[in-house]
């Protein structure tokens, strides 16, 4: 938990069901690969979440207004909502590719402006927020325990803002956020009792939480560079307006380049996550998620996606040995492990670990002839991958026909004792291009 810094149970508001809020995306540029490592915590442990038998409902928003947007449109001469559309497909995309599961609920902020209008007008009725000259403002002393997200007193955020009091705007403290913008020449804009202009960027992500999930849910999460000001401002908002908010608050960690150095557009050593899907597996990106812990700084580097894109391949090769073993159950020890270790605050390093042991074991039971166990540690493996949404081995639909019924027939032929046939066939298959191997389930063909 953020606010505590410790590890807290996950209690929850209605029995059986999680209620879960992950700031999304913004969508005026392309994903890089810092949103995709983002993307994919939240799905492992929605994934995860699922996976232990609990129902998740999932609300992640899309910001389709912001001063971004507003700015990538002047700049590629589109229309603001072109511009929104353009980037939001280009962001499901990515997520597509990364295997990232649609939300249970995808807010637009545009269709929710009315009930943010709302939620300032009661804010400015109890005195929490105020007009100035270029929109309305949210008093960020009225809510005693403000900076509770950012670990800091109001005092000693205070003492430390850098930025300055705009009096011709009418800002009375520079800690003040905007909750309302009124509108500039050539700008999208709403009508309000205080005058046209667009919703701040802080009240957009407050009003569709609690709009959706209610007030007390149960988990609010984003990227560690939202904790403040971002998710604090929205907390205040609520708080201000007497709702309770997120019982609890976790965040994910930033990707580094090479030095530590966070990355970031404004330094200019930005990934297209695109570019990086083109040159790797999907599935070793999500691998090499998997083997950092959430909180922890991930650094993305083709050395490091080299590493993870071995593990992969590790894990393929027990599916091709070992392919799909339905009729074997999991090893229970082995998954009780994973999902002790699961359990302490997402520990998929540790996790992870016991998957590649339980690959050698397999490989090592097999090899010494104990096929029955070796089946059942494959079978766990799969359970494993499965509960965090890493698949493992080639997928049926990448056989076309006519390769899997040249499968078939092999496996059948050597069934009867004509091997002369089954070599044939193999032939037949790698002059099609296919790696044909021998596995305790039959014949395994890939590219």
């Amino acid at each position: 938990d953020t606010v505590t810094q410790r590890v807290e149970k996950l209690s929850l508001r209605d029995p059986g069901r999680v209620s879960m809020y992950v700031c999304g995306s913004t969508v005026y540029s392309d994903p890089h690969i810092g949103h995709g490592r983002f993307a994919l915590v939240w799905d492992i442990i929605r994934r995860y979440l699922t996976w232990t038998g609990l129902e998740v409902d999932f609300v992640s928003n899309v910001t389709d207004i912001d001063d971004k947007i507003i700015a990538r449109a002047r700049a590629e001469g589109l229309d603001i909502a072109d511009v929104a559309k353009k980037y939001e497909a280009s962001w499901w995309d990515s997520m597509d590719r990364l295997g990232v599961g649609r939300p249970t609920s995808e807010p637009h902020a545009t269709d929710f402006v009315d009930r943010m209008i709302l939620l300032i007008a009661s804010l400015v009725s109890l005195d929490r927020a105020y007009v100035g000259g270029d929109g309305v403002y949210f008093v960020v002393e009225s809510v005693a325990d403000y900076g509770l997200l950012a670990n800091q007193p109001l005092e000693s955020l205070r003492v430390g803002a850098r930025v300055s009091v705009d009096t011709e705007a009418g800002k009375r403290s520079p800690l003040d956020f905007a909750l309302w913008k009124f509108a500039k020449p050539g700008e999208p804009f709403w009508p309000s009792p205080w005058g046209d202009g667009r919703p701040g960027w802080h009240t957009e992500c407050v009003v569709m939480a609690l709009d959706l999930l209610g007030d007390d849910f149960d988990l609010h999460g984003g990227g560690l560079d939202l904790a403040f000001p971002h998710h604090e401002n929205e907390r205040a908002q609520a708080v201000a307006d007497g709702h309770r908010f997120a019982r609890r608050w976790a965040h994910s960690g930033m990707v580094v380049v090479e030095g530590g150095e966070k990355m970031s557009k404004s330094l200019g050593n930005v990934t297209s996550l695109s570019g990086l899907l083109s040159r790797y597996d999907p599935r070793a990106y999500r691998l090499l998620v998997l083997q950092s812990h959430y909180r922890s700084p991930l650094t993305v580097t083709d050395t490091t996606l080299a590493a993870a894109a071995q593990g992969m391949e590790r894990l393929d090769a027990l599916a091709r040995r070992f392919p799909a073993p339905s009729g074997a159950s999991p090893d229970a020890a082995v998954v009780e492990r994973f999902r002790s270790l699961m359990d302490e605050d997402l520990g998929t390093v540790q996790a992870f670990a016991v998957v590649f042991d339980t690959v050698k074991a397999a490989n090592t039971l097999a090899d010494q002839g104990d096929v029955a166990a070796a089946l059942a540690l494959a079978a766990a493996v799969y359970e494993m991958c499965r509960a965090v949404g890493l698949e493992v081995g080639v997928s049926a639909s990448l056989i076309d026909e006519g390769a899997a019924s040249l499968a078939t027939a092999r496996d059948e032929a050597r069934r009867q004792g004509d091997y002369a046939a089954a070599d044939t066939i193999r032939r037949q298959l790698q002059a099609e291009g296919w790696i044909v191997e021998d596995t305790p389930a039959g014949t395994v063909i890939r590219r």
